[in-house]
């Protein structure tokens, strides 16, 4: 029998070039990660905190990347509140610099974070001492530039202490003073290394008289300038650091002795500054070093999402722990459904061909089964998936890095996806404004800039965050436009359309919510969508229902709806105008858990519902406008001509672009994002309109699309949600790196595998829409009853509900 199939090779690869292939290629790539990142971590360890002080990158001009975690900067203000917070929970704050004048340099670095007035530095080699009774907070730089007989007497004064007189972080270091002092003779080298071992012994004490609480740190020496070194400094060469450091790294390669604090070194050496005597650190330098040391000291005690260098995950709630037990339940079910369908299949075979039945008599067997079949094979994939966003997001297993923002970084990967799409561009028999393929690719190229904008943290610039702001308001503006168009032609307003709407939206959110242990506001854009739609459905639902059949047999159908508008517009304006009347509405039992987030705050509600109050609003008066406009022939969409006359066309493409340039001009004028956000509200339905003009006015243009921002349209939603957990990390603060220190190809790789999921969670989800909200009331009802039973307890324990 022939092959169906071309016996070109373009046909072959093509057959195999999709994206059910794609899925079990990401899904073969994610075990591969599991099983590499299993083996550093047996290896090197998970200690992320010896990953900060080893290893690191400059991704840019004086920007410091750790190998595999994310570093927090940290200014005056979070310094103090770190210091406080570890005082009042009982801790000792009494850091000790011990060594030379570089570590002085590092003191009053560290220091000035911690002072509310600055300290300026200054040469001295005598103690230093820094005391703030608000913050409880001592800081010592002991002078003891040599490992000799004054740095053991420090270790052994301190073990006669008691505990809470000790330092609970010492930074120590030495060498340079050692090489100048005996000019670099292999014999002081030698004393070093003595010396070294005498001090060991004391500082092993020390650490286990602290029960482990006390932190000795040893700083490798930095590079010199050797050009601009003199005098006695001369015999100071890299050459004798080298041999310096690596005595140090001999002794103290037992982490119970101390962490060797290697990464300062890396900074010295790529840092564009020099310093002008050639020996000691530059202000990038030492801010850096300073940066690294609050990371390491106040990260876990912080709840600095962008701060993961030696913070501790999240432990596991109970709720996630059932949650988990669920999906574990539904994958052995699904596999033993699955094994018992085989097994069927197999008696049916056997039984035809001794009975010589005909073929099909089997799908009386299995059909039965298929709807139990669906949910739990659906719910089982969905579990799987679940728990990669766990292991993402709330461990340290897989690595997190910070994100960087250049303008190249921004520019080139949308540049990319712009030629990439319009590469891909086609024809289609769809010539309505806004048909189907447009809006899909609307928003697939919407969200794929959204994507970049949030990898690149472009949200520093204002005008491409303003830019971003019309985007998120372009959705927004759809969902009015969509909903109404869809109860103005048909007039349906059942309540499975309305809880199938909502389902689909929410499935996902709802889950990540119970997974992530994050509250619904954290995923804003869900309950923006979900709010809109149900003003949307009541506004065209309530008395009287309008639509386009009722409106044509009564003309005062027009009139109320324009009331409905118009009232509408005057709610949205109260809510925003009154503060104390929009907090009692969404502040209100049950709906406050909502909309507040995980500070029990309505702030971040607040803020972004005000963004784009009227943008639904906007979408909706456009669809009617646009119902109007044919309904007295004042424009033709039923060809692929243009919508109006060629001079009439050219003038609004005009218009078009003018209102396109203007909302630009706009976003490099003002000054700040308050001001700017102030007025977006307003003037966001200029450039949506003009890009709708522009986009649709032409028939040539209107009826061709890109096929390849349609496919990312038609899971938008995915892929916006699913980009927190596991293409983003730290909840959107930083990156998944999958391979640290290859940030192209990580991208490369965790773009394809974030894809593939976001396409699998629709899959799933539109499988699982089906018999969530069947079209049938009594098995509707039976599961709203199922999922309140199912959240009455957890409304309860979490006091959503008070009784």
């Amino acid at each position: 029998m022939a092959d169906n199939r071309s016996n070109s090779s373009t046909p072959e690869i093509t057959y195999y070039l999709n994206i059910e292939n794609a899925k079990i290629l990401a899904f073969t790539m994610v075990l591969g990660f599991v099983m590499y990142h299993s083996v550093i971590h047996m290896k090197y360890g998970n200690d992320s905190c010896k990953w900060l002080l080893s290893d690191g990158r400059f991704p840019g001009y004086n920007t410091w990347q750790p190998y595999g975690c994310m570093m927090h900067k940290y200014n005056n203000l979070d310094a103090r509140m770190c210091m406080h917070y570890i005082s009042y929970w009982g801790g000792n704050n009494h850091i000790t610099f011990l060594g030379d004048s570089r570590i002085r340099q590092l003191y009053f670095e560290f220091v000035n974070l911690l002072s509310p007035t600055p300290i300026k530095s200054y040469k001295t080699h005598s103690d230093l001492h820094f005391r703030d009774d608000k913050i409880h907070a001592t800081v010592d730089f002991l002078w003891h530039p040599m490992v000799n007989t004054s740095m053991y007497e420090v270790y052994k004064n301190w073990m006669m202490q008691d505990l809470k007189d000790q330092p609970n972080l010492v930074i120590t270091g030495s060498g340079t003073w050692c090489i100048k002092q005996f000019n670099g003779s292999e014999d002081a080298k030698n004393n070093f290394a003595v010396n070294l071992t005498l001090v060991i012994p004391l500082m092993k004490k020390m650490k286990r008289a602290g029960g482990g609480k006390t932190n000795i740190i040893w700083m490798l020496q930095d590079p010199v300038d050797e050009t601009r070194l003199y005098g006695n400094r001369s015999s100071i060469t890299n050459q004798q650091i080298d041999n310096y450091n690596r005595v140090a790294l001999d002794h103290l390669d037992d982490e119970s002795v101390a962490k060797v604090w290697s990464s300062s070194r890396l900074v010295a050496q790529g840092i564009g500054e020099r310093s002008e005597d050639g020996l000691h650190m530059t202000k990038p330098a030492l801010d850096l070093d300073a940066q690294m040391l609050m990371n390491m000291y106040c990260n876990d005690n912080m709840n600095h999402a962008d701060g993961t260098c030696c913070r501790s995950p999240e432990v596991a709630t109970t709720l996630q722990i059932i949650v988990a037990s669920f999906f574990l339940v539904c994958m052995v079910s699904a596999i033993a459904l699955i094994m018992y369908r085989k097994r069927l299949r197999r008696i049916s075979v056997k039984a035809r061909a001794e009975n010589g039945q005909r073929n099909g008599q089997n799908s009386s067997i299995i059909e039965p089964y298929q709807p139990c079949f669906d949910i739990l094979t659906s719910l089982a994939k969905f579990g799987i998936i679940m728990a990669y966003f766990y292991i993402c997001d709330r461990t340290n297993f897989f690595m997190k890095e910070n994100k960087y923002y250049t303008h190249v970084n921004f520019i080139l990967p949308f540049a990319y996806i712009m030629i990439l799409g319009f590469f891909f561009t086609e024809s289609t028999d769809q010539t309505v404004v806004l048909h189907r393929d447009q809006t899909d690719e609307w928003k697939g190229w919407m969200q794929l800039v959204i994507l970049i904008y949030h990898l690149t943290g472009a949200s520093k610039v204002l005008p491409i965050y303003m830019h971003i702001r019309v985007l998120v308001s372009s959705y927004l503006f759809l969902t009015g436009y969509g909903h109404f168009m869809f109860f103005w032609k048909k007039g349906q307003y059942n309540v499975f359309r309305y809880c199938q709407v909502l389902f689909r939206l929410n499935f996902l959110v709802v889950s990540l919510c119970f997974v992530m242990n994050r509250p619904y506001q954290f995923y804003y854009f869900i309950p923006l969508v979900s709010f809109w739609f149900i003003i949307v459905y009541l506004t065209m639902a309530i008395f009287p229902h309008i639509t386009a059949a009722s409106a044509e047999e009564k003309k005062i159908h027009y009139l109320y709806l324009i009331l409905k508008f118009i009232i509408l517009a005057t709610i949205i304006t109260l809510f925003y105008l009154s503060e104390v009347f929009f907090e009692k509405v969404f502040l209100t039992q049950p709906l406050k858990a909502l909309f507040v987030t995980s500070d029990d705050s309505i702030h971040e509600w607040r803020f972004r519902w005000k963004l784009d109050r009227y943008s639904v609003l906007f979408g909706m008066l456009f669809a009617f406008a646009y119902q109007m406009l044919i309904k007295f022939r004042i424009i033709n969409d039923t060809t692929e001509e243009s919508l109006v006359s060629k001079g009439f066309s050219y003038c609004l493409m005009i218009l078009g672009f003018i209102g396109l340039g203007s909302y630009t001009a706009f976003a490099f004028v003002c000054k700040n994002k308050r001001e700017c956000n102030d007025y977006h509200s307003y003037i966001v339905f200029i450039p949506i309109v003009s890009y709708i003009t522009v986009r649709n006015v032409p028939g040539w243009l209107r009826t061709k699309y890109s096929s390849f921002f349609a496919w990312f349209g038609k899971i938008s939603l995915e892929l916006f949600i699913a980009q927190y957990h596991i293409w983003l990390a730290a909840d959107t603060n930083g990156v998944l790196a999958l391979i640290p220190s290859y940030p192209v190809l990580n991208v490369i790789v965790t773009s394809f595998i974030f894809i593939c999921i976001s396409h699998e969670i629709s899959k799933v989800t539109n499988t699982l829409a089906k018999y969530a909200v069947p079209s049938e009331w009594t098995r509707l009802l039976r599961n709203i009853v199922i999922f309140l039973i199912v959240l009455l307890p957890v409304a309860i324990t979490h006091g959503v509900l008070m009784f």
